[in-house]
């Protein structure tokens, strides 16, 4: 299982898809939705989660790749 990929505003505008406990962005783009998408593919290759952040920095939402248990806990 890959590092998790998270959807944040960069510091200098626009916004980046950047690894769990990377440093620098893997990917910096224009707009949220091009940062998803590019996240999304390489969640899926990693079978990693995807993690996306609003503006403020809240979580606005989550999508999982990996090995889900099934049935779900809870």
């Amino acid at each position: 299982m890959g590092n998790n990929q998270h959807i944040t505003p960069h510091p200098d505008g626009g916004w980046q898809v950047k690894g769990a406990g990377n440093t620098r962005a893997t990917v910096r783009t224009n707009t949220q939705t091009e940062a998803i998408k590019i996240g999304r593919n390489i969640a899926r290759n990693q079978g990693s989660e995807l993690v996306i952040h609003r503006p403020n920095g809240q979580i606005r939402a989550k999508d999982s790749y990996g090995n889900d248990p099934f049935p779900p806990k809870g």
